[in-house]
C-alpha cells in the first residue's frame, strides 16, 4: 500500500513532477499525471484566483461550461466498471467535456443503503477519487479536475469515520467551541481522503416537532441556532472569511435557504406559510450570520415553497437577499432533485428544460445530484432562452470554489492520514461529545445510581427496552470502526459489580432499523405484548429499572419522498411502548427512563410517572459509554433543550419565543410545555443571581454586556447554562415576548462561585419596522437571565437615540 506524496507545483511544471502511488495492487507503480493545457494560465498557482478563472472560462465550450455545474451521482454505473472501479474509457464515452462534482465517492452505486450495499473501505474510496482526478486532469481538453462532496452532518457519512451526536443533541450542549472542535476533526477525516466539500450544516429554524427533520437541526431558536452554525463552519472551513482552503480544511455548504423547519402539516418539503417579516425575523438571521462572519463557500437552497414560489426559482430569497443584502459571493447549490421538483412537483414549469432555466435564472448555479436538469442548459442556451451571461456566473462561481479548494494544485488524498480516521482522537472526542449532549429532565432523586462496592451484595439492575442494545446514530449516520450501545457501556462499568439483566420488552419496527428503508411496520402488538411479559418476569426482582424507549431511525426521520416517509402526527411513543413503560412502573421499581430519539420528547404519561429522565438524542459511536457514566455519576449532565417539547400535537407550532398574543389557553389542558426551552437539570445545584448591566443605558447601535453571579451549591461538580433573553418593552410591531441573546456554559466544583459576563451585541436590539426597515428603536428593554427560558430574573435597560 502507498500513499499520496504531496508537493508544491509551481507554474510551467507538469504533474509528472508530482509521483502519486496508486493504491490498488494492480496499479501497485508510481504513475504520473500530465495535465491537459499544462502552459496554460490557469495553471499558474501564482495568479490571483479571479485572473485563473477568467483564462479558464474563455477558453471553455458551452459544453465545458454547462458540464461544471452539474453532477454525477445516481449514475455512477455509467462511468464504472466491475467492482465498481472508477471506468476512465465509459467516464469519457459519457462525459466528454468533463465532470464538475462526483457525489459521494465514499459509496458504491448512488443511492442505496450502505446495510445493502457496503461502503468503499477507506483504501477503495481514495483509490476512486485518484483515479477520476487522473483522468479528469489528463484526458479531458482543459484537464479540470473533479470536485467530489460527502455528507457531513454530525461525522464525515462514510466507513471507518467518527460519528458525532445527531445536531440536536450538539445543540443540547450549548458549547459552540465543542462544536467547532468536532467540525475541526470531521473536516480532516473528510479532506484526507480526497474530498474537498460537504453538505452541512444545516441551520434550518425548528418549529414543527411533526417533521422529521428536526433531528437534524440545532433547533428552535435563531440565536442558538446561528452560533452553532457559525461554529460549524468554522470548524469545517476555518475561521475567518478568507475563502483558500487551508490542508486538513473542507469546504461548507449552508443548509437550507429557507422555511424549511415550518413545513405545512408538519411534513417534509411542504408549503412554508411564513410571511416575510417571520423569515426575517425567525428563519434567516442563522443563515446572515454565518455568510457574514465565515467564509462559507456555498448555499442550499431548500425543497419548499414561501407564498407560491418554490425556493429554487426565487430570485428574491436568492439574490436579492443572499447575494444582495448579505453579501454572500459563493455558489448556490440546489437541494437533491429540487430543480427537476420545479416541473415534476411543484408544476409551475412543464419539464425539466424549462425548470432548469427558472432555476438558473433565479440564482441557482449547480445541480445535485445527478443534472438532469441543467444538463438542458446547452439546448437552452443555444435557443436563447438562457443567456451565456448566466451559464458564465453560474460555471464561474463553481470554478472559484474549485480553485479556492486548491483542486488545480494538488486534488490529491493522503491514504495514511486517512487511515488514521476514527482513531483515538476521534473517539475522545465522540464521548466528550454525547456527554456534554445529555439533558437530565426529571429527577426524584433516584439519580445517580450509586456504583456497586466491591465485595458488596450484588444489586440487580434491569435494562429494558428496545434500545438499550442498540448504538442508534440517526439519519445522515457514517459507520465508525465500533460503537458502543448502553447495555455494553453499562457492564463495562460496573463489571460484576452488579447483576445486569436484560430484556427487549417490545419491538419497535419490524426487522432492520434501516434509516434508508422505504417500509415502516410497527412490530406486532401481540407479540410486543409477550415481549412485555417477558420483560416483567426479568426485571420483577431488580432493584432499579432502567428503561430505553423512543425512536428509531425509521420512525422519524428525513421524509424524501411519497414513498420514504419520515414526519408524523403525533408526537407520543410510538408500538406498544406506553404499555411496556406502565408494566415498568407496576412492579413498584424505580424506574429510570433513558430517551433515545430525534424529536421532542412528548411524552406525557412517561414524563409524569418516570422517577428519572435523561434525554440522550443519538448521541453518537459513544452513547453507551456516555450514558452509562451518566447514569453512575461519573458524568454530571449539562446539557439543556434547544427545542420546546410540546404535551401534544395540538399545541403545534409550540416554541418560546412566541408573540403577546398567543398562548391565551385551551379548554380541558395546559397551554404550558411539557418541557420548557433551555430546560436541563443536574445532579448538583445552581444558584444563579440577579444580573447586573455594564450600564443602564446605551445608545442605539451600542451592546451591554451582562454579569450575573453563579454558585453550585450541592455537593458535586458539574455544568450550568447561563441563558441571556430580553424582551422589547413597547414596539411599533409586535415583538417576542423574549429572545435568546447569548449564553455561556459554566463548569463549577462545589462551592465555587464564578461572575459569568455575557456580552449583548447590537444585533439583539435590532427589528424590522412597519416599513420592513432593520432599526434600532429606542425605549426600555428588559434583560432577563436564567437556567432556562422560563425561570428568569430581570434587569432593565434603556436604549437611547
Amino acid at each position: 500500500m502507498g500513499r499520496v506524496k504531496r508537493s508544491a507545483l509551481a507554474f510551467g511544471v507538469c504533474l509528472a513532477a508530482l509521483q502519486v502511488t496508486a493504491i490498488a495492487p494492480a496499479l501497485a507503480q508510481e504513475i504520473a499525471v500530465e495535465r491537459a493545457m499544462q502552459d496554460a494560465p490557469y495553471w499558474n498557482a501564482n495568479l490571483p484566483v479571479e485572473q485563473r478563472v477568467d483564462d479558464l472560462l474563455a477558453r471553455m465550450t458551452l459544453q465545458e461550461k454547462v458540464a461544471q455545474i452539474i453532477t454525477v451521482w445516481d449514475s455512477k454505473s455509467d462511468i464504472q466498471g466491475e467492482d465498481d472501479v472508477f471506468d476512465p474509457a465509459k467516464a469519457a464515452a459519457k462525459y466528454p467535456d468533463g465532470i464538475g462534482q462526483i457525489a459521494r465517492p465514499s459509496d458504491r452505486i448512488g443511492p442505496s443503503s450502505p446495510r445493502e450495499v457496503p461502503r468503499r473501505s477507506i483504501e477503495d474510496s481514495i483509490q476512486y477519487v485518484l483515479d477520476a482526478q487522473k483522468w479528469a486532469m489528463e484526458e479531458t481538453r482543459l484537464g479540470i479536475p473533479v470536485l467530489f462532496h460527502e455528507e457531513s452532518l454530525h461525522g464525515f457519512a462514510a466507513k471507518d469515520a467518527t460519528a458525532f451526536p445527531q445536531s440536536i443533541g450538539l445543540a443540547s450542549t450549548w458549547d459552540p467551541d465543542l462544536v467547532r472542535e468536532i467540525n475541526d476533526l470531521i473536516a480532516g477525516e473528510v479532506r484526507a481522503r480526497g474530498v474537498h466539500l460537504v453538505l452541512s450544516p444545516v441551520v434550518d429554524v425548528a418549529r414543527d416537532a411533526r417533521w422529521g427533520r428536526i433531528e437534524e437541526t440545532f433547533g428552535e431558536d435563531p440565536y442558538l441556532v446561528g452560533e452553532m452554525g457559525v461554529a460549524s463552519v468554522e470548524g469545517l472551513t476555518g475561521k475567518g472569511t478568507e475563502r483558500t482552503l487551508k490542508d486538513g480544511q473542507v469546504m461548507a455548504t449552508l443548509k437550507h435557504m429557507t422555511g424549511h423547519g415550518q413545513p405545512e402539516s408538519g411534513t417534509n418539503v411542504g408549503p412554508a406559510q411564513i410571511s416575510e417579516r417571520t423569515l426575517r425575523e425567525m428563519f434567516f438571521p442563522p443563515f446572515e450570520q454565518v455568510v457574514t462572519r465565515t467564509a462559507i463557500d456555498a448555499v442550499m437552497a431548500s425543497y419548499n415553497e414561501i407564498d407560491g414560489i418554490p425556493s429554487h426559482s426565487n430570485s428574491w430569497l436568492l439574490n436579492d437577499v443572499l447575494r444582495g443584502e448579505w453579501g454572500f459571493r459563493g455558489a448556490v447549490v440546489s437541494d437533491y432533485y429540487a430543480i427537476e421538483d420545479l416541473a415534476r412537483l411543484h408544476r409551475i414549469v412543464p419539464d425539466y428544460t424549462a425548470a432548469a432555466e427558472l432555476a438558473l435564472n433565479s440564482g441557482v448555479d449547480v445541480d445535485l445530484p445527478e443534472g438532469a436538469g441543467f444538463v438542458n442548459l446547452v439546448e437552452s442556451a443555444k435557443a436563447g432562452r438562457v443567456s451565456m451571461d448566466a451559464i458564465d456566473t453560474a460555471t464561474r462561481r463553481f470554478l472559484t470554489m474549485k480553485f479556492n479548494a486548491g483542486l488545480f494544485d494538488n486534488p490529491w488524498p493522503d491514504l495514511a492520514l486517512a487511515k488514521t480516521s476514527n482513531g483515538p482522537e476521534g473517539v475522545a472526542l465522540a464521548r466528550k461529545a454525547a456527554a456534554k449532549s445529555l439533558v437530565l429532565l426529571k429527577n426524584d432523586g433516584v439519580l445517580p445510581l450509586a456504583f456497586p462496592d466491591a465485595g458488596a451484595e450484588k444489586p440487580t439492575i434491569a435494562v429494558i427496552g428496545p434500545n438499550a442494545d442498540v448504538a442508534r446514530l440517526g439519519g445522515y449516520y457514517g459507520e465508525p470502526r465500533a460503537s458502543v450501545t448502553p447495555l455494553e457501556g453499562i457492564r463495562a462499568l460496573v463489571g460484576d459489580r452488579a447483576n445486569i439483566v436484560t430484556s427487549l420488552g417490545v419491538e419497535i419496527t419490524k426487522g432492520d432499523d434501516d434509516w434508508w428503508d422505504d417500509t415502516v411496520e410497527l412490530g406486532d402488538p401481540a407479540e410486543n405484548r409477550r415481549r412485555i411479559a417477558e420483560a416483567v418476569e426479568v426485571a420483577r426482582d431488580a432493584d432499579t429499572i432502567v428503561l430505553f424507549i423512543g425512536d428509531t431511525e425509521k420512525t422519524s426521520r428525513e421524509g424524501w419522498a411519497p414513498g420514504h416517509l419520515g414526519d408524523r402526527t403525533s408526537l407520543d411513543l410510538v408500538g406498544e411502548q406506553n404499555e411496556l413503560f406502565a408494566a415498568m412502573k407496576a412492579l413498584g421499581k424505580p424506574v429510570v427512563v433513558v430517551l433515545v430519539n430525534g424529536r421532542p420528547p412528548s411524552y406525557p404519561a412517561v414524563a409524569e410517572q418516570a422517577d428519572a429522565i435523561l434525554e440522550t438524542w443519538y448521541a453518537g459511536e459513544q452513547q453507551g459509554t456516555a450514558i452509562a457514566d451518566a447514569l453512575f455519576g461519573r458524568v454530571n449532565p449539562g446539557g439543556k433543550m434547544p427545542v420546546t417539547t410540546a404535551r401534544n400535537v395540538g399545541q403545534l407550532p409550540n416554541f418560546y419565543n412566541y408573540k403577546p398574543s398567543a398562548r391565551r389557553g385551551y379548554l380541558f389542558t395546559e397551554v404550558t410545555p411539557l418541557f420548557p426551552f433551555g430546560h436541563g437539570l443536574s445532579y448538583t445545584s445552581f444558584d444563579i443571581g440577579a444580573p447586573t448591566l455594564s450600564s443602564s443605558s446605551i445608545s442605539a447601535g451600542s451592546g451591554v454586556t451582562v454579569r450575573v453571579p453563579v454558585t453550585n451549591t450541592g455537593g458535586m461538580a458539574g455544568d450550568e447554562v447561563v441563558q441571556v433573553y430580553l424582551r422589547d418593552d413597547i414596539s411599533s410591531v409586535t415583538r417576542p415576548v423574549k429572545e435568546l441573546a447569548g449564553f455561556q456554559r459554566v463548569t463549577l466544583q462545589p462551592g465555587e462561585s464564578r461572575q459569568v459576563d455575557i456580552a449583548i451585541e447590537p444585533r439583539s436590539f435590532m427589528m424590522w419596522n412597519r416599513d420592513m426597515e432593520r432599526v434600532i428603536e429606542p425605549g426600555d428593554f428588559t434583560i432577563m437571565v436564567g437556567p432556562n427560558s422560563e425561570d428568569l430574573q430581570e434587569a432593565k435597560l434603556t436604549v437611547t437615540p
